[in-house]
Parts: structure tokens; sequence; C-alpha cells
């Protein structure tokens, strides 16, 4: 993906060539909409009443991707994946990632929760998402239960790339606290099949966590192809998170997509998500 420095050479070079010749302008392809993307749960109220409505005022606001939030017996917002995946697509819309809580996790009941899981990739295969994301957990007490679930994480992971697709776990703010000396992110980074298993950073909880977001990204470059990009409600909101180098880190070690997501709001939902859009599309280091 180009980084933002090419962006600038590239764009300068357009500056350029404008000033010396003005005709040149007509000649200027129009630069490719970004492709940025909402997590659906940014949503969650609109679509308890009407979930296609909802999502062509995203299209209409300019979204290109999505991450789902919603995966209920078979269905998502309530309706089949290839049902979903054509009306989506009819309007400008692709699903590229779902987050999934999936059955309560019990060791000794572990083949039930995978049969569980083989069924979900199915599902989202169908629907031609990339990535399927666990958004939460519960904390563990010691680094022996942590590993448990790690070796969970990798036998979905498996499962998800036997189908195409990869598997991934979302953090929250208690991910970045200590168990036995070690973060507990760090060290699910470090036991889990980076073949298999990705994660996606939530920049504002990695913040809130005591990190900061461009230094993580780095230190473990190639782990997070998935971002969400977040504030304490609309993005920019609180003047305290610095976006422009998070994208630089992301993009530099591979970003493949990334994610709007507003929990809080000042205004309705859907005007504080156009809002976030307007954000992000206005901003220079955003490709």
């Amino acid at each position: 993906m180009t980084n933002r420095r090419a962006f600038l050479k590239f764009s300068g070079a357009l500056a350029l060539g404008s000033m010396l010749n003005p005709l040149s302008l007509l000649a200027q392809p129009k630069r490719a909409e970004k492709p940025i993307g909402l997590q659906l749960y940014s949503l969650r109220d609109d679509f308890k009443s009407d979930p296609k409505g909802t999502l062509k005022n995203v299209a209409d606001i300019g979204y290109k991707h999505l991450e789902s939030a919603s995966y209920t017996d078979g269905q998502i917002y309530g309706m089949a994946p290839t049902e979903f995946k054509m009306y989506i697509e009819d309007i400008g819309l692709k699903l590229r990632s779902a987050h999934l809580g999936g059955p309560r996790y019990v060791p000794e009941k572990k083949e039930e929760s995978i049969d569980w899981w083989k069924t979900a990739v199915a599902d989202h295969h169908h629907m031609g998402a990339s990535y399927i994301i666990k958004p939460s957990m519960p904390i563990p007490a010691t680094l022996k239960e942590l590993d448990i679930w790690n070796d969970y994480y990798n036998a979905i992971g498996d499962i998800a790339q036997d189908a195409g697709l990869q598997f991934g776990f979302h953090n929250h703010a208690r991910e970045f606290e200590k168990i036995e000396g070690e973060v507990m992110l760090e060290h699910m980074i470090k036991n889990t099949n980076p073949a298999t298993v990705c994660f996606e950073l939530d920049v504002y909880w990695c913040k809130k966590g005591g990190q900061d977001p461009a230094t993580f990204i780095n230190k473990h470059a190639g782990r997070f192809p998935l971002l969400h990009i977040k504030d304490e409600k609309e993005l920019g909101e609180s003047g305290d998170m610095d976006y422009q180098p998070i994208f630089e880190a992301a993009y530099k070690q591979g970003l493949d997509y990334y994610f709007v997501e507003v929990e809080q709001y000042n205004f309705e939902p859907l005007e504080s998500v156009r809002q976030s859009f307007n954000y992000l599309n206005e901003a220079p280091y955003v490709l």
C-alpha cells in the first residue's frame, strides 16, 4: 500500500505540473475515494429498527468497507448471509471483517466451540469477508490460563485459514495490564501463530491502556493488518488522539483495512459517524 511519503511526493509532482501547464488539470485522473471502513457497532441502535436503511445511510455517507457486529443463528442483521451480501454490494459496500463473540468457551467442550467457529467461518466466507475477529475475552489470572486461550485462538486460526480467512483478536485497555510481569497482549502476540492469528489494534483503547499506538505497532510490525480508529466520541473530538503517526506506522508495516468506531456521541449516532468519516476523508495522511 502506498505510504504517505510516496503519496506526498506524487501529489507535489502533480501540483508542479499543473502550475507549469494549467491544461494538465483536465488530464489528471480523479483521485480514488478513500477506502474508509466502519465498525457497524457504531450504529447499533439504528440497526434494531431498520437494518437495510441504516446500511444505505452508511453507503450514502461515503464509507466503502464494513466490519459487522451481528451474527446470530446464522443470520447477520436479521438477513441470511447471501441476502446480506447481495444487498450491501448493490449499494456499493463490502464486508471486510466481522466481530464474532462465539460461544462461551469451556476447554472441556472445545470441540463444540470449534464446530460453531467452523459454521461461522463458512458463512462469512460466503459473504466475502477476509477477517473474523474476536472482540473481547475474560482477563485470565495467570499466564497458564492465558495460554489456554492462545491455543484456542491458534485452533480457530487454522479453521479460518483453511477457508481463506484470517482470525484475529481486538483489544480493549485491560489487555495492556500485566499478568505475572508480562503485558497480556504482548504475551498473546508472542504465543499465537503469526501465519494464522492477527490482531486488530483499537488505537483509542491502546492509548487508554498506557501505550503509544504508533510505537506499539512498530514494535510488533506485521501483526496489525486491521485498526479501529476511535476517540472518546467523534474522531478528533477529544484532542488527545494523534492519528498521523498511527497511520504512518500502520501503512509501513502493512495495513489492510481500518474501521471507524464511535461508541459515545455528542450528536445522533448517524451524525457522529458522518463527522468521523469527514475527519478521515479530509486528513492528508489517510490514503
